[in-house]
């Protein structure tokens, strides 16, 4: 037990012994520990050298005990200097820790990052890591990703992630737009298309978001592109509130059955495929059969009766059909 204050264990011992006796010679030390004489002289001149026993000036040969208060004083003192000193010394190094990790913490927030090639990467690292949903606004000219890099995507819609991505109108013009969104329709990826996004951005699990650091046709001709990873919740948050209003301005891309890529009407009320769409729901048809009788995709046919229930302000489909009579939408 007083190993900490500097005592072996048989220093211990030969001190507990003197305590007990009072006073003791080597061989009477040794005869009450078992070891012989030569051992216990040296633990007992040990124990003289630390101011631990002194000679017992009445008996020849023999030690007595110094008053455990006196012997061990100092050296309980020091120890808990040096505790003393250890704590401070965790403190300050605590304190320290905090003021790194909290910086670390905010230095993680916002990433920024230089390059095409590194963009590209942390983009398809966004979707190979996404796990729920992957929102996304596209402009007419994708100066860092591809257009022919799915495999990123394919694999994310594979494990069931939900896509939702709003496109520019001038995008739809060039034919290799036109191959990708058809893949991506028929992916069952939520496709709508406005005049213009306000940026680009691409927002993942609504937990990390990317996008330029820069406004559109910002910063020097030929220098390298640069975006910024957030991951600072309030951003993020701003930024899927931003997309949210984009897409609810937006017309969803339709798939037609000979894959063409097509924008649903602007028109508030029902087109011609509407009506014809409500005729046969009224007959009793379920959705997948409507679709094939129609030529459209089952999602299509889920989206246009969506947003029939929207535009007639009911929230059933019993509500619907009998809206359509109402409005002449239909007849008997």
């Amino acid at each position: 037990m007083l190993r900490s204050i500097g005592l072996s264990l048989d220093e211990e011992r030969v001190y507990r012994v003197l305590v007990r006796l009072g006073s003791a010679t080597g061989p009477e030390v040794a005869r009450h520990l078992g070891v012989d004489v030569r051992e216990a002289d040296g633990l007992l001149g040990s124990l003289d050298n630390g101011g631990m026993v002194s000679r017992d000036t009445g008996r020849v040969g023999a030690y007595v005990v110094a008053p455990p208060q006196l012997a061990f004083g100092p050296a309980l003192a020091a120890g808990r200097h040096a505790l003393e000193q250890a704590e401070s010394a965790v403190a300050a190094l605590g304190e320290e820790y905090a003021r790194g990790a909290a910086g670390q913490e905010r230095a993680g927030l916002l990433e920024v990052v230089t390059g095409a090639e590194a963009i590209r990467h942390r983009f398809e690292q966004m979707q190979y890591g996404a796990k729920r949903e992957l929102h996304a606004l596209v402009t007419a000219e994708p100066a860092v990703i591809r257009e022919d890099e799915h495999e990123a995507e394919e694999h994310a819609t594979g494990r069931g992630v939900r896509y939702q991505v709003v496109m520019e109108q001038a995008a739809l013009d060039r034919p290799s737009t036109t191959a990708a969104l058809s893949a991506a329709l028929g992916r069952t990826q939520l496709v709508r298309v406005v005049e213009r996004v306000p940026c680009k951005l691409v927002v993942a699990d609504r937990s990390t978001a990317l996008m330029p650091l820069l406004p559109r046709d910002a910063g020097p001709a030929g220098a390298e592109p640069t975006s910024v990873v957030v991951r600072a919740p309030g951003i993020v948050e701003a930024l899927l509130t931003l997309f949210e209003a984009v897409w609810n301005s937006a017309r969803p891309l339709l798939l037609s059955a000979s894959g063409e890529v097509e924008a649903e009407p602007r028109t508030e009320g029902p087109d011609e495929t509407d009506l014809l769409l409500l005729s046969l729901m009224l007959t009793g048809l379920t959705d997948r059969a409507v679709a094939v009788r129609l030529g459209l995709g089952l999602r299509t046919v889920q989206r246009r009766l969506q947003r029939l229930t929207e535009v007639a302000g009911v929230t059933t489909r019993m509500q619907l059909g009998w809206h359509a009579f109402e409005r002449g939408w239909v007849r008997r």
